[in-house]
């Protein structure tokens, strides 16, 4: 495990190291950006490219506090909290996400006011020259911050380089609404003021359910599960990987337990060293830690189990509600029954279990039946 611990300290330097450095050219391509477009929308009375120069701003500040996310979580684990500080990236995201909601009801309060209260604008050739130019370097600037968000799992630096695109288009909007002024003497741009904040509100709200969802807790993601329960097995004694349960402590920091179904002929030497082989092989291809491995027995012994199995696994998924059995053993001598069902979650648990027990009973009268009901966690 030191091992591991080591791995994951350098990937975390690189990672961090990663959204620091996007972060600060983010910071200082937004500030100069905010600079030019506050001095050009006040020069020509434009709230919608004032408004734009705002947006800026608070790019900026959402990037410093990326920064401090990424420097904040990265911590090493303490007594306190012994399974580290990645989470505090998910309340960073959130504080991005209100800054970037605030902004967009500001623009939108400022916007009505100048629909109610209409001002001329006064447009030159350096705010058109100036706002071309602002929508190409957020173009640019989007794509590359989104691409390394994703490179780094950074939700915050993702979310960020997502707004820059979005910036770009509602740049490219003001662009449009200045040129019909120029060419029609129509002027749109509060309207076009009302549409940025209606857009920057979207996305704020989008960032906040996303990180929400992270907080509380995702699904396990598919292609994953399905690894990590591939890569277990490949294992000649192992006979199904079941109840694999992930734990998410902050972007690429998982850490989860599973159960291995074994035949109950294996020693505790044996299971001990399987365990610790399969431990490795998914840390290293996958990056998750398992931190707990559990084992179900499986008959090896007489064809009367392999019988009562198949007739008790037809029952239980007679059941639409019964997705997976699993764990099954069935001990003939001292008339025991135990199992694992995973319920969809369309029933109750106690109304499954009853079900299962009288239909069960019924079939094998004088066994005792250990049923354990499953949750869905992986939707495989």
């Amino acid at each position: 495990m030191s091992d591991q611990n080591t791995t994951l300290d350098v990937l975390e330097a690189d990672r961090q190291g990663l959204i620091v450095r996007t972060s600060i050219i983010g910071i200082v391509t937004n500030l100069l950006l905010a600079g030019f477009k506050a001095a050009v929308g006040l020069l020509s009375n434009s709230i919608a490219i004032t408004l734009d120069a705002v947006n800026n701003t608070s790019d900026a500040l959402s990037s410093v506090i990326t920064i401090i996310g990424a420097k904040l979580g990265s911590k090493a684990p303490d007594k306190k909290h012994p399974l580290g500080y990645g989470r505090i990236e998910y309340l960073s995201s959130m504080m991005v996400a209100a800054i970037v909601l605030y902004a967009g009801i500001t623009s939108a309060v400022e916007s009505v006011k100048k629909i109610i209260r209409p001002e001329a604008a006064d447009y030159g050739t350096a705010s058109i020259v100036i706002l071309a130019v602002a929508i190409a370097v957020k173009l640019v600037l989007g794509s590359y911050v989104k691409k390394q968000g994703e490179k780094a799992n950074s939700g915050a630096l993702t979310a960020s380089g997502s707004d820059a695109l979005f910036d770009a288009v509602l740049s490219a909007s003001v662009l449009a609404s200045a040129a019909i002024y120029l060419i029609w003497h129509i002027s749109l741009e509060a309207y076009v003021g009302v549409l940025i904040a209606i857009v920057i509100i979207k996305a704020g709200v989008e960032m906040m359910t996303e990180t929400l969802d992270d907080i509380l807790g995702r699904r396990a993601d598919t292609e994953l599960v399905r690894e990590i329960k591939s890569l277990i097995a490949q294992e000649p004694e192992v006979m199904g990987a079941y109840d694999l349960v992930m734990s998410n402590y902050g972007p690429d920091k998982n850490y989860a337990s599973v159960h291995m179904e074994l035949p109950d002929t294996m020693t505790v030497e044996e299971v001990d060293r399987l365990t610790r082989r399969v431990e490795a092989k998914v840390y290293l291809a996958t990056g998750v830690i398992l931190t707990g491995v559990g084992v179900y027995s499986h008959n090896t012994g007489t064809g009367e189990a392999a019988d009562i199995r198949n007739a008790v696994q037809k029952t239980v998924l007679s059941h639409d509600w019964a997705i997976q059995m699993h764990g099954f053993y069935a001990d003939i001598e001292s008339k025991k029954i135990r199992f694992d069902v995973v319920l969809s979650f369309d029933i109750a648990p106690k109304e499954a279990l009853k079900i299962l027990r009288d239909e069960i009973g019924a079939q094998f009268p004088g066994y005792e039946l250990q049923i354990a009901p499953d949750v869905d966690l992986t939707d495989i």
